[in-house]
């Protein structure tokens, strides 16, 4: 199976999202995290990424007769470069993107479900917003989102710090109007 592949599938892709930021997890661990789907497919799936090298094994050690497994993300292999991107077909894009929303909806349903949960305390954001922009400003945009996100993504856990998970979105909604 190929890093596309593996990737374009919600259970996948939360195990994913549940690694990123330097985590390193146990099965069970992440079947805490992602409670609305069954162990058994959380096992399923987790075999399969590391089996595919998107998962690395950080670590072992015995529990109560069983070897209990760390898993690490091999963050290189769980990114689609530009290249691969390029040769991609709109239907592989489609069941990309279908499989993206899959996961962020599964993952935004998750959140309500905690107790606790406080959209507006917590800050919750899913705003659309339409903006026209030339090739050149398209770019500026990009770039200062970037510059904006990178230094984050370093960020260690810590008492003060919540995990967010952040999607940003971006493609022309319909053809220009001629002027």
């Amino acid at each position: 199976m190929d890093t596309l592949e593996l990737l374009a599938h919600p259970v996948r892709l939360r195990v994913v999202h549940a690694l990123r930021g330097g985590r390193t997890l146990t099965t069970g661990q992440l079947c805490a995290l992602i409670p609305d789907v069954s162990k058994a497919t959380v096992y399923r799936h987790v075999d399969l990424l590391a089996a595919g090298g998107i998962l690395d094994v950080a670590g072992e050690r015995r529990v109560r007769g069983a070897v209990e497994r760390r898993y690490r993300l091999r963050k290189e292999r769980a990114d689609i470069d530009a290249e691969t991107a390029h040769a991609l077909t709109p239907q592989h894009h489609e069941r990309a993107f279908t499989a993206a929303m899959a996961a962020l909806i599964a993952e935004f349903g998750a959140y309500l479900q905690r107790q606790g949960s406080d959209p507006v305390d917590d800050l919750v954001g899913y705003r659309q917003h339409a903006i026209w922009l030339s090739r050149d400003e398209l770019v500026a945009l990009i770039g200062a989102m970037q510059a904006a996100i990178a230094p984050l993504l370093a960020n260690e856990p810590s008492q003060e710090r919540v995990r967010y998970l952040l999607s940003p979105i971006l493609f022309p909604a319909e053809q220009q109007d001629p002027l």
